[in-house]
C-alpha cells in the first residue's frame, strides 16, 4: 500500500474485499438479535473527559501534513493522542522522543509546558503506542511488566494523561489487559486509556483485541476504531458495508455497542482530509449523521439500529496535523456537533 502519511497504514486493504465473505462463513460477527444489553457506563474513566469527546492524533513528524506544537491543537479536541511512543531493546518496553529538528526546533520543555497548558483548559494528552510501523510485543507477565513501567515513566516525565493503544501487528489479550491494569493502578484516579483498533480488530468479540477492551472495561475511556484502509466489513446485522458509506459507521458501530462495550466507550474513528488516509474518508457531515443515527436514531442511511445509545462518546480523527492542512474543516464541524449531543 501506498499512503501520504507514515506510520500510520492497515492491514484493511491487505486483506481486501474477500474479509466480509469469509468472516461470514466461519460465523465471525455479533447478530444483534443475540446480544446482550451493555453494562452500566464505565464510572472510572478520566473526570476530565467530557461525556461527549472529540480525539485528535498529534503528529511527533513531519510527513507534509501541517506542523503543529500541541498549543496549536484547536480547543474542540478532548483527547490529544501524541503519535507515536516507540519500541525499544527490552521487551514490552517503549519510550518517547520529541522530534524536535522536524518539529521546526520544538523544545522538550516547550512541548511539556504545552501538555500542561491543555490539561488546564480541561483537555487530556495521550501516549499513542503503536502506529503502522509500531510493534511491540506483550506476550508474558516479563513484558508486560515493562510495558506498564516504560509508560508510567513516561507519564511522569512528560505528564501524560494515560495511554492510546495502536497496535496494527497483532496483541495477546490476557497480557496486554495485565499491562494495561497495572499501568492503571500506578497511574491513580483520571487515567484516560483509549484505543484505535483496525476494523478487522472489533468484527468479532472473540477477537484478541476485542477480548481486550472488554477485559479492560473498568479502566477504558473509548474506542475509537478506524473507519478506513479497510476493505468491506460487517455489521451487526451480518450484511456487508463498504467504507465511505454512513452505513459503514452505524453498522459497524453497532457491533461494539451491542458486543459488550458501554455507549460512553465507543467512538468513529475517520480521516480529517483525502489526503490523511489511503481510502474511507467520509466528508465531516457524514460523521455527524452516523452519530446522530446511533444517538438519536435520525440521520440514518439503509442501516437503522434497532435502538438508540445517546451516550456514544464521539469520534476522532487522524489527525489533527491534516486537519490543520485542511483548515481545520474536520474539528470545526465534528466538534461542535459531538458537544451538542
Amino acid at each position: 500500500m501506498t499512503h501520504s502519511h507514515r506510520r500510520r497504514g492497515r492491514l484493511g486493504t491487505l486483506i481486501g474485499g474477500f474479509t466480509a465473505t469469509a468472516l461470514a462463513a466461519t460465523g465471525l460477527f455479533l447478530a444483534t438479535s443475540g446480544s446482550a444489553d451493555a453494562a452500566p457506563t464505565a464510572q472510572s474513566a478520566a473526570a476530565s473527559v467530557p461525556a461527549h469527546a472529540v480525539t485528535g492524533y498529534w503528529q511527533n513528524f513531519d510527513n507534509g501534513a501541517s506542523v503543529q506544537k500541541l498549543s496549536d491543537v484547536p480547543s474542540d479536541y478532548d483527547i490529544i493522542a501524541v503519535a507515536f511512543a516507540d519500541a525499544t531493546t527490552t521487551p514490552g518496553g517503549v519510550d518517547f522522543t520529541l522530534d524536535s529538528a522536524g518539529l521546526g526546533g520544538y523544545t522538550e520543555d516547550a512541548f511539556k509546558a504545552d501538555i500542561k497548558a491543555k490539561q488546564d483548559a480541561g483537555k487530556s494528552v495521550v501516549i499513542s503506542v503503536g502506529g503502522q510501523n509500531g510493534t511491540v510485543s506483550i506476550n508474558d507477565s516479563a513484558s508486560a511488566a515493562n510495558f506498564a513501567d516504560s509508560l508510567y515513566s513516561l507519564m511522569q516525565e512528560y505528564g501524560f494523561d494515560g495511554v492510546d493503544i495502536d497496535l496494527e501487528n497483532g496483541l495477546n489479550s490476557t497480557y496486554m489487559s495485565q499491562a494495561l491494569e497495572s499501568l492503571a493502578a500506578k497511574a491513580g484516579s483520571g487515567f484516560v486509556l483509549t484505543m484505535a483498533p483496525q476494523t478487522i480488530d472489533m468484527q468479532s468479540t472473540s477477537g484478541e483485541y476485542f477480548k481486550t477492551a472488554l477485559a479492560v472495561k473498568d479502566i477504558l475511556t473509548v474506542v475509537n476504531m478506524q473507519y478506513y484502509n479497510s476493505g468491506s466489513m460487517l455489521g451487526c446485522d451480518g450484511k456487508v458495508y463498504s467504507q465511505g458509506t454512513v452505513d459503514f459507521l452505524t453498522a459497524l458501530a453497532c457491533i461494539q455497542l451491542e458486543g459488550g462495550l458501554d455507549p460512553s466507550q465507543v467512538g468513529i474513528g475517520t480521516p480529517a482530509s483525502t489526503s490523511a488516509a489511503g481510502s474511507g474518508y467520509v466528508a465531516p457531515s457524514v460523521v455527524n449523521d452516523a452519530l446522530d443515527c446511533l444517538a438519536k436514531g435520525t440521520g440514518c442511511g439503509s442501516f437503522k439500529p434497532s435502538k438508540t445509545y445517546p451516550g456514544i462518546r464521539g469520534a476522532m480523527t487522524w489527525s489533527t496535523n491534516w486537519d490543520a492542512t485542511a483548515g481545520n474543516a474536520w474539528s470545526s464541524a465534528v466538534g461542535p456537533h459531538v458537544h451538542g449531543l
